[in-house]
């Protein structure tokens, strides 16, 4: 006789692709009322299993039984009808149309066989209450922030009226005020008798809301654990090992100023921002969500313009607003969004590696392959990147190897200066660590590296230097004794806890 509580079940679930087997007999069940964590490295069969939730993917093996009957999802329209929404990590929303058309694309509310946008903005309005979330019905999405696009993602969840929310990374975009309002939705969603599929990256979270944990591990269930669970007994479970130590920083005698900004303006978006960073060093930069760090990184890349001030590298000013000449100069960026940003997603991952190196590669119009190959293979094996081969499809490959990919094509072009914008969102602990152990290397090796991360443990644990800037200037200076979560909080928030520490750094 089936629980009247249970309300999905996953038996034996298998799926292959061309030379990689994804699931191979993935066990998982969801009861009325609770969070239920899926626990796994990137590439461990998450995304392929939520894939066969919601439609988009059809498993070879196993079975999927809702409510206790056996169940075929073909189509999101499958999914849908099970009552079965889906938040995907990769958001999933039509830039140029409105919040509220998102919210109900293809359920448009109709009145005398027109959309009613009156009500639709209406309903959407009270959804976008509902998360907390200050952003006009009316507004493109394009106009939003990646935090604010989450949060539409959310809204757009909650009008399917829901029995089982599936929830991938939702908190890896947002600060920790939106964090605490998600977990207070996600809380009243799980008394309203909602079943919520939670993953996450940050185990902190999973004591915080979960119930119950499943682990993944190589497309296989693992184990299923108590959400009060040890987080070293879960990173175990997750990677098969132990691992020691978080945050490997190791660090380096600082050596030659490798990059200097001086008074870097652009008006309305940051403003008289000063810093360097030299050889053998990590420099953090904390702060809110909004405060300009993006903003300073991308116009010190050349990526954006900027009305003020000065980037020079090793002593040499950089052209302002051109790509090549920060690239010329040795300064590369990794991107917060590598998907948008920093792959070409239908390439190759050797396509990818090189797409930096390619002009030094050409030689009278012709790119030496051979030697792109070579180097591709050499970068992708020292960085341990998990694919069927240099020839796979980058958008194929887990968040963790699509960002060793990001940062392997600036590595073959021996960077002097490495950019990092939140260079571990929405990557497990175990590629983390890997992640870490490359800073370390660039470090030891004599490059300089510029991190960005609004995992505040993250910038303290690998920096030796944080910058903590607030509305868009640098708002102080801590070196790694004594920067602490407060003291940098005190800083972002623009409450410097002594003067001397809001003076550091100007």
């Amino acid at each position: 006789m089936s629980d009247p509580d249970e309300l999905l079940r996953i038996e034996g679930i298998r799926k292959t692709f061309p030379g990689v087997v994804a699931l191979d007999g993935v066990d998982f069940d969801l009861r009325r009322g609770e969070v239920h964590v899926l626990l796994g490295e990137n590439g461990a069969g998450k995304s392929t299993l939520i894939k066969t939730l919601s439609g988009a993917c059809t498993p070879d093996a196993g079975r999927i039984l809702a409510g206790g009957e056996e169940v075929h999802i073909k189509s999101a329209q499958d999914s849908e009808r099970l009552g079965i929404a889906t938040i995907y990590q990769e958001f999933v929303l039509v830039p140029d149309l409105s919040v509220a058309e998102n919210i109900f694309l293809g359920r448009q509310p109709r009145r005398f066989g027109m959309v009613d946008r009156k009500r639709m903005e209406a309903d959407a309005e009270e959804l976008l209450a509902r998360v907390g979330v200050n952003v006009s019905p009316r507004a493109r999405v394009r106009e939003l922030g990646i935090a604010r696009r989450q949060m539409v993602e959310i809204a757009k969840a909650l009008s399917l009226d829901a029995r089982v929310l599936i929830m991938d990374e939702p908190t890896a975009v947002l600060t920790t005020e939106e964090v605490e309002r998600l977990f207070a939705i996600v809380r009243q969603l799980r008394a309203d008798g909602v079943g919520v599929v939670f993953i996450t990256h940050h185990l902190e979270e999973i004591a915080a809301l979960g119930d119950r944990v499943t682990v993944i591990r190589d497309g296989r269930t693992v184990g299923q654990v108590p959400a009060s669970t040890a987080e070293d007994e879960l990173v175990r479970l997750m990677v098969g090992r132990p691992i020691e130590q978080q945050y490997p920083r190791e660090t380096a005698e600082a050596g030659a100023t490798l990059l200097t900004v001086e008074g870097l303006t652009r008006d309305g978006v940051f403003h008289d921002v000063s810093f360097e960073v030299r050889a053998g060093e990590v420099v953090g930069i904390a702060g809110l969500v909004g405060a300009g760090r993006t903003e300073v990184v991308r116009a010190v890349f050349g990526a954006d313009p900027y009305d003020k001030g000065t980037v020079k590298a090793g002593g040499a000013a950089v052209k302002p607003h051109d790509v090549n000449a920060a690239m010329a100069a040795g300064i590369g960026l990794v991107p917060e969004d590598r998907k948008g940003q920093g792959l070409v997603l239908d390439a190759s991952v050797e396509e990818n590696l090189g797409l930096v190196t390619m002009r030094q590669a050409t030689r009278a119009g012709l790119v030496d392959l051979g030697r792109q190959r070579e180097a591709a293979a050499r970068i992708a094996n020292r960085l341990g990147v998990r694919m069927v081969g240099p020839g796979q499809q980058a958008r194929t490959l887990s968040g963790g190897n699509q960002q060793k990919v990001v940062i392997g094509k600036w590595l073959l072009a021996d960077t002097r200066v490495l950019i990092l914008d939140e260079p571990t969102r929405g990557i497990d602990v175990g590629a983390k660590v890997e992640i870490y152990r490359l800073v370390n290397e660039l470090t030891a090796a004599g490059a300089a590296v510029l991190m960005i991360s609004s995992d505040l443990p993250e910038v303290l644990g690998m920096s030796d230097r944080v910058l903590v800037m607030a509305q868009g200037r640098i708002a102080g200076e801590l070196p790694a004794g004594e920067a602490t979560q407060d003291a940098v909080m005190a800083l972002a928030v623009g409450n410097p806890t002594t003067e001397t520490e809001a003076s550091r750094g100007h």
